[in-house]
């Protein structure tokens, strides 16, 4: 099952020679790790507001923009030394809530012009996304790691920004109903043979 949790569709975050020049960059300007983290989740919360009033293309760019951010304060943290459990507790937060203020943007937006099924997939996206990440969390809270799966949060925002830009929402939400309902089943599968593991190996000689 090695490969099974090893298979990941885009890296989990970009290459370090793209990544440093842009934290030097904002760590010479006093920018915080918090600060990305908050101005991500405004910048989404945005972009929910404008996919709910049909501006799709502008909601598609901020998406990016936003969430690029993200991807950033974590790095920013490491390279300032202010990496912490409150800075991590503020960013996993925050990217729950920012993907679920997208995604019921969509889901408003779906309701508002009677495309019921859009809707139901916004709502059943929306809880495979947060079991993906609640299953990660629940297997470390019990000693273990798991970080990989096939559909995660770098994944799931690439696509639906793409959709909201490139005007093909209705499968890109079909593609994300299904494969975040995949991703919390096989986390939940590795992530019971993590835990049994360990707890085989922790037992009586």
């Amino acid at each position: 099952m090695a490969r099974l949790g090893a298979m990941r569709l885009l890296p989990s975050r970009p290459p370090a020679s793209v990544i440093a020049p842009i934290v030097a960059a904002l760590a010479s300007a006093g920018v915080t790790p918090n600060m990305l983290s908050v101005a991500g989740l405004l910048g989404n919360g945005v972009a929910g507001l404008l996919v709910a009033r049909g501006d799709l293309v502008a909601a598609g760019i901020l998406m990016l923009f936003a969430s690029g951010l993200d991807m950033l304060d974590g790095a920013l943290a490491r390279a300032t030394g202010k990496a912490g459990p409150v800075g991590a507790l503020l960013d996993s937060t925050f990217d729950r809530v920012s993907e679920a203020a997208v995604l019921f943007g969509v889901l408003w937006y779906a309701l508002d012009r009677g495309h019921d099924e859009q809707a139901a997939l916004a709502f059943v996206a929306v809880v495979g996304s947060m079991l993906v990440s609640y299953v990660r969390a629940r297997v470390e809270g019990l000693g273990g790691k798991l970080t990989d799966g096939l559909f995660t949060r770098a994944e799931r925002v690439v696509l639906l920004a793409l959709a909201l830009l490139f005007g093909f929402l209705r499968g890109a939400l079909w593609v994300l109903a299904v494969l975040t309902l995949i991703t919390a089943a096989q986390r939940l599968y590795l992530g019971a043979r993590v835990l049994g593991g360990a707890a085989r190996e922790g037992g009586p000689k």
